[in-house]
């Protein structure tokens, strides 16, 4: 992991497997990735393309996914040109969602390295739990 880490959790009234099938689901990822249209066939290696509009102004992030392994384990690479870094190997962030079986479901935990400071990863993280927030919310309806 490189710079600082930005983490979220939470824990969902489901299996891993259904928290899986939310996490992939292109309908659901439109949901809880703030109206993005994911591309990709989720095989290590592919790219990954996240499209959508922020603010009035269209953007495609992109990526790599790194490592499959389902239901516990999902890495990508991540890098979002609205973020004003240039886009060379130093300016992505690894994504990592790990699924984990708790008792009464499933806990999950949102990583994201790469952030330049403390303050960014906090950030960050207050991002990266309200999508989580919402993959709870697509699972448990």
């Amino acid at each position: 992991m490189r710079g600082h880490l930005a983490v979220a959790t939470t824990e969902i009234a489901a299996p891993p497997q259904r928290v899986w099938q939310v996490l992939l689901d292109p309908q659901s990822v439109r949901k809880y990735m703030f109206g993005s249209d994911v591309v990709t066939d989720w095989r290590p290696g592919s790219p990954i393309l996240f499209r959508g509009e922020w603010e009035g102004r269209p953007y495609e992030d992109k990526g790599v996914i790194v490592e499959v392994n389902e239901p516990v384990l999902l890495q990508f690479t991540h890098y979002s040109p609205l973020s004003g870094a240039p886009d060379v190997p130093a300016s992505y962030h690894t994504l990592t969602y790990q699924l984990e079986p708790i008792h009464l479901g499933t806990r999950v935990t949102l990583t994201q390295d790469n952030n330049d400071s403390e303050a960014a990863a906090d950030h960050s993280a207050g991002m990266w739990r309200q999508v989580l927030d919402s993959v709870k919310a697509i699972v448990e309806r």
